[in-house]
C-alpha cells in the first residue's frame, strides 16, 4: 500500500489544489517546484500548479529536483501521479523576457493570471482549495493592478466584503486588527468596530475549520495593556468594549491582554487564535517562533486559500537555495481545511 492510500481515508479522495506559481521573477516557482517534490505533500493532494510551464521548466535548471512537468489544459486531463507535476499552462510569461530577481510588469501580470484563474476553478468547484506563491507589489502595479496583495485580488473576484489574514505556524495562530498602515497611524484604526469585525472574523474562520468554541486573545494596544489609561486609553475605550460585545455574542473572547504575554500563553495552550492590533505586534511572535513554517490564511473567502509567508526574495531568485518549507506546509494546511 501507498503512503497516499494510507493516509487517505477510505472513499475520500484527495483534495485537488491550485497552486499560484507567483511571481516569475522570484522564488516562487522554485519553492512550488521543490515542495511538489517532497512525498509527504504529494501524498495528502491532488496538485495543479497553475502558471506558464516555461518558468517551472526554466526553474528546473537550478532548483536541485527534476520532476517531468505535464502541460494540461483542463484538471480532469490530470493524472496527479508520481513524479510527474501536471501544469495548467497559461503560457503567459516566456522566461527569456523576465530578469530573475528583478521587477517586470510582465512577471506582475503573470503572478495575478494565476490567481485569477486559480480562483475560477475553487469557485467552479474543480479544485478545493488554492496554495498562493508571493506576488511583488510593484510589479503588479507596474502592470496595472492596484492591488496592495493576494487578500484584496481574493476579495473583489471573489466577491467577499469581510476578509482578512490569519498568520500562522503550529499552535500560534494570530489575526490582525489593521496590516499595512504605518505605526503613527495604528492608534487612529483601533475602534470597537474594528476590533469587534476582527474577533468576529476569527471566531467564524475558526469555526470553518472544525473549532465549535475557538479560545480567542485579544492583545492590548499599549505597554502593560495600557495601565489603566495610564499608558493609552484604547484598552478602556475601544479594546475593552470590543470584547464584551463579541462574548455577548457567544463568542469566547478574552482581553485585552498586555502583548508581552498573551502570544506565551498562547503557544502554552490557553488560547486557539490571538487577534493583534497592528501588523508588527502580530508577525513578530509568528516568526520567532516558527518563521520557515510560518504560513498565512485568508479568512472570509467562500474558498480555501492558504499561502506562504514570505516574499519573493528576489535578492536569492536563481540560486537554487530558497527553502521550501513554508510553500510545503501552506499546502498541507490547504489539504487538511479541504
Amino acid at each position: 500500500m501507498s503512503k497516499a492510500q494510507r493516509q487517505t481515508p477510505p472513499g475520500r479522495r484527495q483534495p485537488a489544489i491550485a497552486i499560484t506559481l507567483g511571481d516569475p521573477a522570484g522564488i516562487g516557482p522554485e519553492v512550488v517546484l521543490k515542495a511538489l517534490a517532497d512525498e509527504e505533500v504529494r501524498s495528502l493532494c491532488r496538485p495543479l500548479v497553475v502558471g506558464d510551464l516555461r518558468v517551472l521548466e526554466a526553474v528546473k535548471a537550478f532548483a536541485g529536483v527534476d520532476p517531468p512537468l505535464q502541460a494540461v489544459s483542463r484538471i480532469n486531463e490530470a493524472r496527479f501521479t508520481l513524479p510527474a507535476v501536471e501544469v495548467l499552462d497559461l503560457g503567459n510569461c516566456d522566461p527569456p523576457q523576465v530578469m530573475l530577481g528583478h521587477i517586470s510588469p510582465l512577471a506582475g501580470r503573470a503572478a495575478v493570471e494565476a490567481v485569477e484563474r486559480a480562483t475560477e476553478l475553487a469557485l467552479a468547484g474543480e479544485v478545493d482549495a488554492i496554495v498562493t506563491a508571493p506576488l511583488n507589489k510593484a510589479a503588479m502595479q507596474m502592470a496595472g493592478y492596484d492591488y496592495i496583495g493576494h487578500t484584496e485580488i481574493l476579495a473583489e473576484l471573489c466577491h467577499a466584503p469581510r476578509v482578512t489574514t490569519m498568520l500562522a505556524t503550529g499552535p500560534l495562530r494570530v489575526v490582525h486588527v489593521t496590516r499595512h498602515v504605518p505605526l503613527a497611524e495604528v492608534a487612529s484604526l483601533i475602534t470597537q468596530e474594528r476590533v469587534l469585525e476582527t474577533i468576529r472574523l476569527t471566531h467564524e474562520g475558526m469555526q470553518a475549520w472544525g473549532m465549535q468554541r475557538p479560545r480567542i486573545g485579544v492583545a492590548a494596544l499599549n505597554p502593560h495593556g495600557g495601565e489603566s489609561g495610564l499608558l493609552g486609553r484604547e484598552e478602556i475605550e475601544e479594546i475593552g468594549p470590543a470584547v464584551e460585545r463579541a462574548r455577548a455574542e457567544g463568542v469566547k473572547a478574552q482581553g485585552p491582554i498586555p502583548a508581552d504575554s498573551i502570544f506565551f500563553r498562547t503557544i502554552r495552550g490557553e488560547f486557539d487564535a490571538v487577534v493583534a492590533m497592528y501588523h508588527d505586534q502580530g508577525h513578530i511572535p509568528i516568526k520567532t517562533h516558527g518563521f520557515e513554517a510560518s504560513v498565512t490564511v485568508t479568512l472570509g473567502l467562500p474558498i480555501v486559500r492558504t499561502s506562504v509567508d514570505h516574499g519573493t526574495a528576489f535578492d536569492i531568485a536563481g540560486q537554487g537555495v530558497a527553502d521550501p518549507t513554508s510553500m510545503k506546509e501552506a499546502i498541507k494546511l490547504a489539504a487538511r481545511l479541504a
